[in-house]
């Protein structure tokens, strides 16, 4: 019941099913556009997301660790810092 009505929809859409190209590549003279711009701060948001991953890794495995000791489901021994 539904297919009845929504295939002649989809023959009056035809226009919509059509590919679609990109014409911002070329001019209208056919030669190729020159390259966009880029941001250049690439090294600076790798850092940056480096460093606060690190920071917030590091302050939630501080967070479960103190919350281990806490209820005693993991003390660290002191015989673990043997490296004899």
């Amino acid at each position: 019941m539904f297919l009845n009505r929504f295939i002649p929809y989809l023959e009056r859409r035809t226009h919509l099913l059509k590919i679609q190209t990109r014409n911002a590549v070329y001019t209208k003279h056919g030669k190729i556009q020159n390259e966009p711009y880029r941001a250049s701060m690439g090294v600076l948001k790798v850092l940056v997301t480096v460093v606060s991953g690190l920071l917030i890794g590091a302050a939630i495995s501080k967070n479960i660790a103190n919350f281990l000791e806490e209820n005693d489901l993991f003390v660290p021994s002191d015989d673990d810092d043997d490296d004899d």
